[in-house]
């Protein structure tokens, strides 16, 4: 009876296991899982290595020795893929469990087999190891997720037939069409609500009320391929054109802020972006921190350390909130960080063009992905984002692109040495 309890083939929805055809008709070389969030994805990846490592068909006819566990950062690994309430420590029947050895990043079964966790973030680690099965989590959000794609694909060398699975929400990257696009690709779908006999009825409630039916309750619940707005300012193919790797020297570096009213459970976020201008007048976006539910001084706290961490020259805050309040409270964590006040005269679409205008002249470079700042802008049309938040992001990338190129203050950049 126990094992008929634990038993996945049992229990597992359709969506959940190996189909058996790729959409070309011939065996699969990935598996591409495209869900909603609190679908169901994790438990499935975890399932599908279960079953490769056991050899336990449908999912292999034998035991498979090297497979590749492939997350965000070493954290992800770790917390979902490997130690999460559907992770892999927790799929396993105890007489079947394998061994976590976090400083080497690896578990190991007892008949063997092993899996290694790797970060997107360095996907030169991924250079060398040689692997049968990979499973990667999340990809859509990866920020070198090219890179990191591209290395496994060569790992991925043992055995009769090298595959992995992909759980993701998805968002649309060029890598991702690009997969959808492969007869060698199979691909399964699965929304929020399918999922739900595992979930609160508060938070599906909740979050059907306020987010079903919008592009984002598509996206994030229903697990939906969205594509750009018609009447968006950017478009995906256009920020994909204009992304890079690295920078050249900049000229001017600022770190804009866009502090909310509030700090209570469901205020908007505190937008933090930082741009810089190049000797040629191009700009550079180089991160975006932007966070929910931080009291004043902790998203002043930040604000500051992305300050010094990209030996900024200028803190940029909206003071349309807080007034004085935004620079005493940077004050408070360094008296010495320059506060530039800006104040919000027009609507957010009206700031907004002059930067879209900006980047259309491919004036503008985004220094790596930033895929949740790049869903606001892909989303952000005459009448804002279509779930009806405010877009703190682009708010603060606004304020920074203005800052450096459009405002009292733009033609005059510090030369810095190399």
């Amino acid at each position: 009876m126990h094992r008929l309890l634990t038993d996945w083939e049992v229990w597992a929805r359709p969506d959940q296991l190996p189909p058996e055809a790729a959409q070309g008709g011939a065996p699969w070389t990935t598996w591409l899982v495209l869900g909603g969030r609190g679908a169901g994805k994790t438990r499935a990846g975890a399932e599908w290595v279960r079953g490769l490592a056991l050899g336990r068909p449908p999912f292999a006819a034998a035991p498979v020795a090297r497979i590749a566990l492939v997350a965000e950062t070493m954290s992800d690994v770790r917390e979902v893929m490997v130690e999460g309430v559907s992770g892999l420590l927790a799929v396993h029947r105890a007489d079947e469990r394998p061994r976590w050895e976090p400083t080497r990043r690896r578990l190991e079964w007892p008949n063997g087999a092993v899996a290694q966790g790797f970060s997107a973030e360095d996907p030169e680690s991924l250079r060398g190891p040689q692997f049968a099965a990979a499973w990667l989590d999340e990809l859509a959000k990866w920020k070198r997720a090219e890179a990191t794609f591209d290395m496994l694909q060569f790992g991925l060398r043992l055995g009769d037939h090298p595959r992995q699975m992909i759980t993701t929400t998805p968002r649309p990257s060029v890598l991702l069409r690009r997969l959808l696009a492969d007869p060698s690709t199979a691909v399964t779908r699965a929304r929020t609500a399918d999922n739900a006999f595992h979930l609160a009825p508060a938070f599906l409630g909740r979050v059907l009320e306020r987010y079903g039916g919008t592009r984002l309750g598509r996206q994030e619940l229903d697990g939906e391929l969205i594509e750009d707005r018609p009447d968006a300012l950017w478009t995906r193919p256009a920020l994909e054109a204009l992304r890079e790797e690295g920078h050249p020297p900049l000229a001017r570096i600022v770190v804009a802020v866009d502090p909310p009213a509030s700090s209570r459970a469901g205020a908007d976020a505190c937008g933090l972006v930082c741009a810089g201008l190049d000797r040629a007048g191009l700009v550079h976006v180089l991160a975006d921190e932007t966070a929910a539910g931080l009291r004043p001084a902790q998203w002043a706290a930040r604000a500051v350390a992305l300050y010094r961490r990209f030996e900024a020259d200028l803190v940029v805050a909206e003071v349309n909130q807080g007034g004085e309040m935004v620079r005493a409270v940077i004050a408070e964590v360094d008296e010495t960080v320059p506060v530039q006040q800006v104040r919000a005269t027009r609507g957010k679409y009206l700031r907004a063009e002059p930067v879209a205008a900006l980047y259309e002249q491919g004036r503008v470079r985004h220094a790596g992905a930033f895929s949740a700042l790049e869903d606001e802008m892909c989303d952000f049309g005459t009448d804002g984002l279509s779930s009806g938040r405010s877009p703190d992001r682009l708010d603060a990338l606004v304020w920074a692109v203005t800052a450096l190129t459009l405002g009292p203050k733009a033609a005059a950049p510090r030369v810095r040495g190399l």
